[in-house]
């Protein structure tokens, strides 16, 4: 292990910190691909084609699914977006493995550097590639107009925060039940292609079907965020603060049982398996 001096100063050890965070956000984007830039064109590609896949089925379905007029594309984007950044979240953290990673193998490397790079690395490639999907859209297409930018922009935010909060627990279960950690997390990120409401909307939903969606935060998000996208779409079986509480739940939950793994943990145990 290579010896690493630290700043004394608090200044110091902030910006120390900001400097390891970054170069983690950089390896970690490149760990995709050698070249950022295909990296983020790869994940462009991978949105766009959900969207064009999800795009033919909503358009069979016709208007017994979509209950928003409005731009028919906006409505799928606005859903595969968030659902794209909250379920990239729950896989990059979930699958940092903890304790044992190699990277904590390095001196000035610790846990908290390790979530944040993984954590802004997935956001700043989802912004990038949602930017540019919304550019070429409205230059090519048709310019997008949406009722609340700002708005919409932190339910992205908290689809990726909470999307994080869940990666954490699974991260933070995942050295003592490995197997069974890696199947819930697929799990949940399956569930989510029905069960996060992206091809639906809150308010056409009653009774046991809006029960059946309730539980999920992602649902509450994707839901709130047509409301600040859509003018005439006022969102009443959802709310953003549900989400915005079970994140924070879940990343108090998720540091706690990483912490005490790390007290714990031994590299003998990944022997033994």
């Amino acid at each position: 292990m290579f010896y690493y001096k630290r700043s004394s100063s608090l200044v110091g050890g902030a910006f120390n910190l900001a400097e390891l965070v970054f170069h983690a956000v950089v390896r970690n984007i490149r760990s995709q691909h050698s070249n950022a830039v295909i990296a983020i064109m790869m994940n462009i590609v991978q949105v766009v084609l959900m969207a064009t896949v999800f795009y033919f089925i909503m358009s069979f379905l016709g208007g017994r699914v979509a209950k928003i007029r409005g731009e028919f594309i906006l409505y799928i984007l606005s859903g595969i977006f968030l659902f794209m950044t909250h379920i990239k979240s729950v896989g990059a953290i979930a699958g940092l493995g903890g304790t044992n990673n190699p990277m904590m193998l390095h001196s000035p490397m610790n846990m908290m550097v390790l979530l944040l790079a993984a954590a802004f690395g997935t956001l700043y490639t989802q912004v990038v590639s949602i930017l540019v999907i919304l550019f070429v859209y409205s230059v090519a297409v048709n310019p997008i107009e949406m009722q609340d930018p700002g708005g919409a922009f932190a339910m992205l935010i908290l689809a990726w925060y909470t999307g994080c909060a869940v990666g954490l627990v699974f991260m933070a279960l995942k050295p003592w039940l490995p197997q069974t950690s890696t199947i819930l997390s697929n799990v949940y990120r399956r569930m989510n292609m029905i069960f996060s409401g992206k091809m639906f909307v809150g308010n056409a939903l009653g009774g046991w079907m809006l029960a059946m969606f309730a539980w999920n935060p992602l649902f509450h998000v994707i839901d709130q965020c047509r409301g600040f996208v859509f003018r005439n779409y006022f969102p009443r079986n959802s709310s953003w603060e549900y989400a915005l509480w079970v994140g924070i739940a879940l990343m108090m939950i998720g540091l706690l049982g990483e912490f005490f793994t790390r007290k714990h943990i031994s590299k003998s145990w990944d022997a033994r398996r």
